[in-house]
């Protein structure tokens, strides 16, 4: 089969290689989409090197091609998405039910092969069925709109309630149109004007500034929590500087540089510190999946555009712009 490598930052490398065959209690799926997020980005820029040339992606959309010994939910041909990160279920995390901060969990597309290729071989369990009215489009989108769902989740607002959210790549774009189709008052500070101006046109309202400038357009709207999306230690320190008194700043972004803050003022105004990392299995991919399926939500809005897997590469250079919402790789056949 086809399957593109990283050989290094910057190269991407098609190769002829073995198809792989599923193990006891796995699925084999032929992949017919798969969407660029923006970790993969930071792979293929070097700035989170791996150890050995790899098969990254992770969003994966396809069909049951082929069953693993002792599965029995899953059908030859039915649609499904991959759930990219398998917690081990056995560590101490895991028994509480915190399997997205499992250290010895399975990270498609980084920890071992992913899908850009041909085909790839994931546990049943982490393969959800998409429902017959449910586009491919939408699907695909999934896996990052289970991360908006996870965050929004992590906080104590509620529908009515006023959020703001720094950066608008694909994940803040479809947390702010998770929180306005459910009800949310939602304002966005983003660089780029066509991806902010996207965010407007859906319903929220653009706040620009330095952090005293925010810090009073926040408080004015009585911002309830401030949602960190743009991953980068610049915008963490922003963040904790102007988020309104008594308000939650939740961390989605995934800078690996050091932010800095005021301890004084996050203690005497009250200001909590949530993390939000991925997802949990199976409640996340279950709800996102369902408020798809009800209309709520249709995270295909932010699809920029579509390659063939054969232009990867120039679909990495392009995603690496920055100025791409979600492009997403077509697989022919």
């Amino acid at each position: 089969m086809n399957a593109v490598f990283l050989e290094k930052p910057r190269q991407l490398v098609a190769r002829d290689i073995p198809m792989p065959e599923p193990m006891p209690g796995e699925i084999r799926v032929r992949l017919l989409n798969v969407g660029i997020c923006g970790s993969d980005v930071h792979l293929f820029l070097g700035h989170r090197p791996l150890s050995r040339p790899t098969v990254i992606g992770h969003e994966g959309y396809g069909v049951v091609d082929k069953l693993g010994e002792g599965v029995a939910d899953r059908s030859l041909g039915e649609r499904v998405v991959i759930e990219p990160n398998i917690p081990c279920g056995q560590c101490r995390f895991c028994r509480c039910g915190r399997g997205n901060i499992c250290p010895n969990k399975r990270v498609i597309g980084l920890t071992e092969n992913g899908c850009f290729a041909e085909y790839i071989c994931v546990p049943a369990a982490f393969s959800w069925p998409v429902p017959d009215d449910v586009s491919a489009q939408d699907a695909v989108c999934v896996e990052p709109m289970a991360v908006s769902v996870h965050a929004l989740s992590a906080s104590s607002a509620r529908p009515g309630d006023t959020i703001a959210i720094v950066g608008l790549g694909a994940i803040g774009l479809l947390l702010n149109h998770l929180a306005l189709r459910l009800g949310y008052r939602v304002l966005v500070s983003e660089l780029n004007e066509a991806k902010r101006q996207k965010a407007v046109d859906e319903g929220a309202i653009a706040a620009q500034g330095d952090a005293p400038t925010l810090n009073a357009i926040w408080e004015a709207h009585e911002v309830v929590a401030v949602f960190e999306c743009a991953g980068s230690a610049g915008t963490a320190s922003l963040v904790t500087a102007a988020a309104p008194r008594g308000s939650e700043i939740v961390l989605v972004g995934l800078s690996e540089q050091a932010a800095t803050f005021t301890p004084l003022r996050i203690a005497r105004e009250g200001i909590t510190l949530l993390p939000s990392l991925i997802y949990q299995h199976p409640t996340d991919f279950r709800r996102t999946i369902d408020l798809i399926q009800r209309r709520v939500i249709r995270p295909s809005t932010i699809i920029s555009g579509y390659y063939p897997l054969g232009q990867l590469q120039e679909a990495f250079d392009t995603a690496a712009s920055g100025t791409e919402s979600k492009l997403i790789i077509e697989f022919s056949g």
